[in-house]
């Protein structure tokens, strides 16, 4: 047990100067420096936690101090880290409740253990019934407040996917999947915590694991989202999918019949064009393109059940689809170029999910092979 503390220690001592060392773009961008000092804090509590476990002895003095030490720590550990990722979610527009919650559980759960403390007139770091129990209301709260951040920051994530969807011509989830897992990883912490903190096994081994494994992936998954361009991609779609909604609110949104068909008609007379091939097409030039405004255009892909990604990539499969028959020299690395697929792997990729087999074996599906 010694070692693992150890070896945390060394790890959040790392995680912390990653964080400090992050390129000077990251500082200048209120929104990721603010989230990035917020997990300073968080991964810095977590290893001096790690430190009074190690240099205290608390695992072998008993389970009570141990699991005091734990929650005091965990606590705003876990909110702080929360609440980075929110932050960062919702371009440092947090309401009161979301900030704070953290602090107001973490001061019941100090004002439940020392109420315990004074009733039963026994020390804090003594293992009484009433401290025991104090304890395990502690947990309660902390994995409830784990639960409502969770939730947030799952509500968060499905809005920026749908943001990225209606906006860019292919999935950029990519960008989105550190979120989701780290949503997964808290929630799972939050979950073992209140069980193992009060066992003495080799399932303390194993979580003992599993919590450095998260919150590496966590802080080193933050590192690189804030110094690649997906920080500025997710706000540019957001920022489109927030004018395009104000704009609409104002027109009404013009999601009638008569309106619909009149756009029905000026889609089909643009894809005649065939612009829809022209790689890296965002929804805003599409609707320039038709002569429509953009809530128009995503009015239209509402009323039939779609959306932009998911509309251009159907386009450009059905074009794939007719090459592959008609030109049955052409390679796919080719025919990925000229139906606007960026790169051979993602056009290949694409083509499976829908049609549901692979570029070759449709031709040999429809009859035609390359000799």
């Amino acid at each position: 047990m010694g070692n693992m503390q150890f070896t945390a220690i060394v790890l959040m001592a790392l995680l912390t100067m990653k964080l400090l060392l992050l390129p000077g773009r990251v500082a200048t961008n209120a929104v990721l420096n603010r989230s990035r000092w917020l997990m300073v804090v968080s991964i810095a509590l977590l290893g001096v936690q790690f430190l009074l476990q190690l240099s205290l002895g608390l695992r072998t003095l008993g389970i009570t101090q141990a699991v005091m030490v734990n929650l005091i720590f965990f606590i705003p550990c876990s909110w702080l880290m929360s609440l980075a990722v929110l932050y960062l979610q919702q371009q440092g527009r947090v309401t009161i409740v979301e900030k704070y919650i953290g602090v107001v559980i973490w001061i019941v759960v100090l004002a439940a253990m020392g109420i315990a403390a004074a009733v039963d007139g026994q020390p804090l770091m003594a293992g009484t019934t009433e401290i025991r129990n104090a304890e395990i209301i502690s947990s309660c709260l902390y994995a409830g407040m784990q639960g409502y951040y969770a939730y947030k920051q799952a509500t968060n994530v499905r809005a920026m996917s749908n943001a990225l969807h209606n906006y860019f011509d292919r999935n950029q989830d990519n960008m989105l999947r550190w979120m989701q897992m780290s949503v997964f990883i808290l929630v799972i912490l939050a979950l073992m915590v209140p069980a193992l903190i009060f066992i003495h096994s080799v399932w303390l081994a194993v979580f003992g694991v599993f919590f450095c494994f998260g919150i590496f992936y966590l802080v080193d998954s933050f590192c690189s989202y804030a110094v690649s361009s997906a920080p500025g991609k997710v706000r540019e779609a957001e920022r489109s999918e927030e004018l395009s909604n104000a704009v609409g609110e104002e027109n009404g949104m013009e999601e009638d019949a008569e309106a619909m068909e009149r756009v029905t008609q000026l889609v089909e007379r643009w894809l005649e064009k065939d612009r829809y091939l022209r790689n890296g097409m965002k929804l805003p030039n599409a609707a320039k393109g038709i002569g429509i405004p953009q809530y128009q255009l995503k009015a239209w892909l509402r009323c039939n059940n779609m959306k932009y990604s998911e509309w251009i990539a159907n386009l450009r499969i059905e074009e794939a689809k007719r090459i592959l028959c008609e030109h049955l020299d052409w390679s796919n690395e080719t025919i990925a170029q000229h139906c606007g697929f960026n790169d051979r792997s993602y056009f290949h990729k694409k083509f499976k999910e829908v049609v549901g087999m692979s570029p070759a074996d449709y031709q040999v599906s429809v009859g035609v092979q390359k000799e």
